[in-house]
C-alpha cells in the first residue's frame, strides 16, 4: 500500500509537470528529448531517491529543476515521509543462503514482463529489492568495478508466482508433504510465495497457539516466502475473541468449508457462520476464502439416492461415478448463498472492508454467473480456478486413475473451455494450484476406487509450464499469466511488496524459457514428497531457468543453496 501511494503521488506529479515522469518502472520524455528514469522509495535502512538518466551528458540539475518547482517538492517530501512509517512484517532477511554471491546485481532480458508491457529491460536489484527498471536494447556492461550483470538474453523475466492455495500439511502430516519438500518444488516451478492452508496439517490452524506451531515448523525449512491462512470453524465463530487473536497473530485471512472437509478437526461452516465473521475481517481488511460446495438433498443426486453400496468395483473405478456424486448444483447453491452474504461487504455495509474469495471454482455455469453479478453490483468478491480444471476433462480421465480426483471434481471439456473464456475475460480473477498431495495408499492407486481415494492433486512444481502449455491454444500471453499468478494473488493476500516488477518491490523473479519443451518422466526430478501426479507423462513447454526470492537465487538449473532462504510472512 505504501509503494502504491508513492506511485500515485508520482503519477500526479507527472500530470502537473510533463517534463519529467516519476514512476516505478517506466519512462517519460523531458523537453530536451532525452529519456529520464526516476524512482523514489524506501530501502531496508534508509529513505532514498534514485534517479537514472537515460541520455549521456545530462546534468542532475536537468532533473531536479522541475522537481524543485512549485509545490511538487512538498508533495514528494510528504510521500517519502509517509514511507518511513511502514516496515515489512516478516522474519529478518536471511543472509548467505543464495546461489549468487552478489546482493547488488542487474538482471537483463529482451522480454521483461512489467505492468506497462513486455520489453527489453534491465532490472537492478540491491539488498533484496528492485531499485530500478530501465528500458534498454542491450545488456549493460559488467566487470571493471561495475554492478554484476546476469544476461538472460531472450528468456522471459517475470514476477515470481504467488500461489495462494497450497496444502503443505506440516506439522502433523509430514508424510503427506512438508515445508522443505513443498517449497523446494515451488522454487523449482518459479513460485516465490505460497500461502499455506490451515488444513491438512494437525492441528489445523484455527487458534493463535496452533498458528505458532505451524510457524515454528516452517522455521529454517522453506525455500520461498510462506504466509498462512487461518481457519474459520464453528468453534471460533462462536468465540470471536479467539478469531481476533488469530488475526492479530498475523494470518493473511481465513479459510472455511461449506461442506465436510474430510479432516475431523476442521468442521464445515454455514453461510451464517461466514456472515458472522465478516465484520471482524473488515476490521483487519483481510479476506475469507471459501470452499463453496453445499451438500444437496440426497433425492437430488440419483447415485446417492440409490446408495453406492451396490455399485460394482468397475463402477467405482470410473471418474464419471465420482463426478455424479458432486454435481454442479453443489457449487451453485453454495455460491448463491455466499453472494447473499457478500452484500454486507458493499460500501456502507456492516462488513465494508472484508472480501469473500471463492476458491477453486470448477463450474463454469451458474456459480460463475452469481459471482459475475455480485461484482457488477459492487460487492467485494473474487474467484480463482486451478490449472487442472483448465487442463483435463472428465471424459478423458482413464478408468481407475485416481490421480485426477479432486473436489470440486474435474468436469467436461465444454465446461473447461468456458472456464478458459471466463479467465481470459476477467470473470475469474486468478489461478492457484490447490496443491494437495497424499501418500499413494490414500490415493487408492492400486484399487483405483474413486469413491474411496483422497481428493487432491499434486502439482505445485508444474503450475507455470502447465498454464503456458495449455494456454497457448487459447492465445494466452505472458502478461496474462503474470496477472493471474502474481499481481492478482498479491492483491488478495495484501502483499503490497510483491506481485510485479516495479521499483521498491521485493526482487521476486522467475526467469524461464517458453520455447523449451521437456517430458515429465522418470528422468525428470520432481521435488514434491510424492511423485503421484496426473501430469506424469506430459510434454510441457516452459523450462524454469532460475528463481529469485527477495534477490536470493533459490533455484537454478536443478540446484538449490545449502541454506533455505524463505521467510515466514505475517499480515501484522
Amino acid at each position: 500500500m505504501l509503494f502504491s501511494f508513492l506511485e500515485k503521488s508520482a503519477q500526479l506529479y507527472g500530470k502537473l509537470h510533463g517534463e519529467v515522469g516519476i514512476s516505478c518502472d517506466h519512462k517519460r520524455k523531458n523537453t530536451g528529448g532525452a529519456w529520464i528514469y526516476s524512482s523514489c522509495g524506501r530501502d531496508r535502512d534508509s529513505v532514498y531517491l534514485s534517479i537514472v538518466l537515460g541520455a549521456e551528458g545530462m546534468e542532475l540539475t536537468d532533473v531536479l529543476g522541475p522537481v524543485l518547482r512549485g509545490w511538487s517538492l512538498p508533495l514528494l517530501i510528504f510521500a517519502v515521509g509517509y514511507l518511513m512509517v511502514g516496515t515489512p512484517h516478516s522474519d529478518i532477511q536471511p543472509r548467505g543462503c543464495s546461489l549468487l554471491e552478489h546482493d547488488h546485481f542487474v538482471v537483463y532480458s529482451k522480454r521483461v514482463v512489467t505492468p506497462n508491457g513486455v520489453y527489453p529491460a534491465s532490472v537492478e536489484v540491491k539488498e533484496g529489492r528492485i531499485v530500478s527498471v530501465i528500458r534498454r536494447r542491450e545488456a549493460p556492461r559488467s566487470g571493471g568495478g561495475r554492478v554484476h550483470v546476469l544476461n538472460y538474453e531472450n528468456a522471459v523475466v517475470m514476477p515470481g508466482l504467488i500461489d495462494v492455495h497450497v496444502h503443505l500439511n506440516e506439522p502433523g502430516r509430514e508424510e503427506w508433504e512438508g515445508f522443505r519438500t513443498g517449497t523446494m518444488a515451488a522454487a523449482a516451478g518459479g513460485i516465490t510465495t505460497v500461502i499455506d492452508m490451515p488444513l491438512n496439517s494437525f492441528p489445523t490452524t484455527t487458534t493463535k497457539e496452533f498458528l505458532n506451531l505451524k510457524r515454528e515448523a516452517a522455521k529454517g525449512s522453506i525455500s520461498v516466502d510462506v504466509g498462512f491462512w487461518g481457519g474459520l470453524v464453528p468453534g471460533n465463530v462462536a468465540n470471536l475473541t479467539i478469531l481476533e487473536e488469530l488475526l492479530n497473530s498475523g494470518v493473511m485471512g481465513l479459510k472455511s468449508f461449506m461442506c465436510p472437509s474430510g479432516i475431523n478437526d476442521f468442521p464445515m461452516t454455514t453461510a451464517s457462520d461466514i456472515q458472522a465473521a465478516l465484520p471482524v475481517l473488515a476490521k483487519y481488511g483481510r479476506p475469507i476464502l471459501v470452499h463453496a460446495e453445499v451438500v444437496q438433498p440426497v433425492e437430488d443426486t440419483p447415485l446417492l439416492r440409490n446408495g453406492v453400496g451396490g455399485l460394482s468395483d468397475d463402477a467405482k473405478r470410473l471418474h464419471s461415478t465420482y463426478l455424479s456424486t458432486r454435481p454442479p448444483s453443489w457449487e451453485q447453491e453454495a455460491v448463491r448463498q455466499l453472494m447473499e452474504v457478500a452484500k454486507d461487504t458493499a460500501r456502507g455495509g456492516p462488513a465494508e472492508g472484508a472480501r469473500i474469495h471463492v476458491v477453486h471454482v470448477s463450474d463454469a455455469g451458474g456459480a460463475l454467473q452469481y459471482i459475475k453479478e455480485a461484482k457488477e453490483n459492487g460487492l467485494e468478491v473474487s474467484v480463482e480456478t486451478c490449472p487442472h480444471y483448465l487442463a483435463f476433462a472428465s471424459e478423458e480421465i482413464p478408468q481407475g486413475d485416481t490421480r485426477y480426483k479432486c473436489a470440486p471434481p474435474i468436469r467436461n471439456a465444454s465446461n473447461r473451455d468456458k472456464l478458459w473464456e471466463a479467465l481470459k475475460q476477467g470473470s475469474i480473477d486468478m489461478l492457484s494450484s490447490d496443491h494437495s498431495p497424499a501418500p499413494p495408499e490414500l490415493k487408492e492407486i492400486e484399487s483405483g476406487d474413486f469413491l474411496k481415494a483422497w481428493g487432491g492433486i499434486s502439482s505445485l512444481q508444474f503450475m507455470l509450464p502447465v498454464t503456458w502449455t495449455t494456454g497457448r491454444s487459447h492465445h494466452v500471453t505472458v502478461e496474462q499469466i503474470a496477472r493471474w499468478w502474481s499481481s492478482s494473488p498479491a492483491k488478495l493476500a495484501n502483499l503490497d511488496r510483491k506481485g510485479s516488477i516495479q521499483f521498491g518491490k521485493d526482487a521476486d523473479l522467475v526467469i524461464w524459457d517458453p520455447e523449451q519443451s521437456y517430458v515429465i518422466d522418470e528422468n525428470y526430478t520432481i521435488y514434491h514428497k510424492h511423485k503421484v501426479t496426473p501430469y506424469a507423462g506430459w510434454t510441457l513447454s516452459g523450462r524454469i531457468i532460475t528463481t529469485f526470492v527477495r534477490g536470493q537465487q533459490v533455484y537454478s538449473e536443478g540446484k538449490f543453496p545449502e541454506r533455505q532462504c524463505g521467510m515466514r510472512l505475517s499480515a501484522l
